[in-house]
């Protein structure tokens, strides 16, 4: 048995009064592509941010790696991490927001180099190389001087998947990435995702809507409602023929509503 790369044992998120997450516990195995798909507000994107240090958790554990994420050993016990160890395990995990984030300021490049410039000390020209084969990769070498505001959504898009690579991590958490696109460049950034989970073995968890994408890029599809995992499955199982009552309504309006799966 290979030892799971996430581990998330009965954790628990409030905002305010709103339980967001109840006792969530699931496994994902290294190089394992995972899709979280269900209605808004049921937890999805929560456990993307928790991941990533985010957002904290209020109770429960998280192994990454076979590393504790918020917790750490001391005197054969543990303690809540301090900051030196929570900086060290983000290194290990790469994120990609709805909204890009990149830094208007900089150019693409730098955008691409800034983090494992300060985080891990690389030196500019070895940052810079590593850099323009991610922008290659992504199919943007060209725009390597350009600033934000001269680019697509979607070239926007790619340049934030290049700068999460820059890292080297071995989980990549993927937030609605094609959300805010217009329909047209939406392809554009799936195809290099698609590229991503087919030749390399980062493990991959991925939130979104697009439900064809969910089938086509995903080992496994976990539906969630209300801070739970209703069901899980195989793509095939869980889009052709979904056992649980509230996937079978939720995958029904969004057919409905002109979403392939």
């Amino acid at each position: 048995m290979v030892a799971p790369i996430i581990k998330i044992d009965a954790i628990a998120k409030s905002f305010g009064n709103f339980k967001v997450l109840d006792g969530l516990s699931m496994e994902v195995k290294p190089a394992e592509k995972l899709a979280l798909i269900g209605p808004s507000g049921s937890g999805k994107t929560t456990i993307l941010r928790i991941l990533m240090t985010l957002e904290r958790i209020d109770g429960g554990h998280i192994e990454i790696d076979g590393e504790q994420l918020y917790h750490m050993e001391k005197n054969g016990g543990l303690v809540p991490a301090d900051e030196r160890h929570l900086t060290r395990m983000r290194q290990k995990i790469g994120m990609v927001f709805q909204l890009f984030n990149l830094f208007p300021h900089k150019s693409v490049i730098d955008n691409v180099t800034l983090a494992p410039m300060l985080t891990k000390g690389t030196p500019r020209a070895e940052a810079e190389k590593r850099a323009m084969e991610l922008l290659d990769m992504v199919g943007l070498a060209e725009k390597a001087k350009a600033m934000p505001a001269q680019l697509s959504g979607g070239q926007k898009q790619r340049v934030a998947i290049a700068r999460a690579l820059a890292l080297s991590p071995k989980i990549m958490l993927f937030d609605e990435v094609t959300s805010a696109l217009d329909p047209e460049l939406v392809e554009e950034v799936m195809n290099v995702m698609k590229r991503l989970a087919a030749e390399t073995d980062m493990t991959m968890l991925l939130v979104t809507h697009e439900m064809g994408f969910a089938h086509e890029f995903a080992d496994r599809v976990l539906f969630f409602d209300g801070g739970k995992i209703v069901e899980e499955g195989k793509p095939d199982d869980i889009f052709s023929n979904p056992k649980q009552e509230r996937t079978q309504s939720f995958l029904k309006k969004i057919i409905a509503a002109g979403h392939r799966v």
